[in-house]
């Protein structure tokens, strides 16, 4: 079991950034497979990105290939996601998420997800 904390929302014009974190409890946290999800108004909650917890390698959805970066500290039990030149677009609430698999190294679909964080709003201003 692990509790997932998400922080760093906020309210930012274009082309602006933020760094959303999730803080992490649990069971060894370099043993979850996390990633980052998005739902907007309206919409179906969407993959974001991943990091993969054997390679470190990092997996994103089209839309923000190049302008989010996701990372991880283990020693601190914490998942980072950078958002750079933000757009409309990116206006969602952001979840932080993590498979109970133990084989699982990345979480890229809904269905693979066993723990959730809470949320946090990303507001974009044109």
């Amino acid at each position: 079991q692990v509790q997932l904390v998400e922080s760093g929302g906020g309210l930012v014009q274009a082309g602006g950034s933020l760094r959303l974190s999730c803080a992490a409890s649990g069971r060894t946290f370099s043993s979850y497979a996390m990633g980052w999800f998005r739902q907007a108004p309206g919409k179906e909650r969407e993959f974001v990105a991943t990091i993969s917890r054997i390679s470190g390698s990092t997996y994103y959805t089209d839309s923000v290939k190049g302008r989010f970066t996701i990372s991880r500290d283990n020693a601190k039990n914490t998942l980072y996601l950078q958002l750079n030149s933000l757009k409309p677009e990116d206006t969602a609430v952001y979840y932080c998420a993590a498979s109970g698999q133990s084989t699982k190294v990345i979480v890229t679909t809904i269905s693979q997800v066993d723990y959730w964080g809470q949320g946090t709003q990303v507001t974009v201003s044109s």
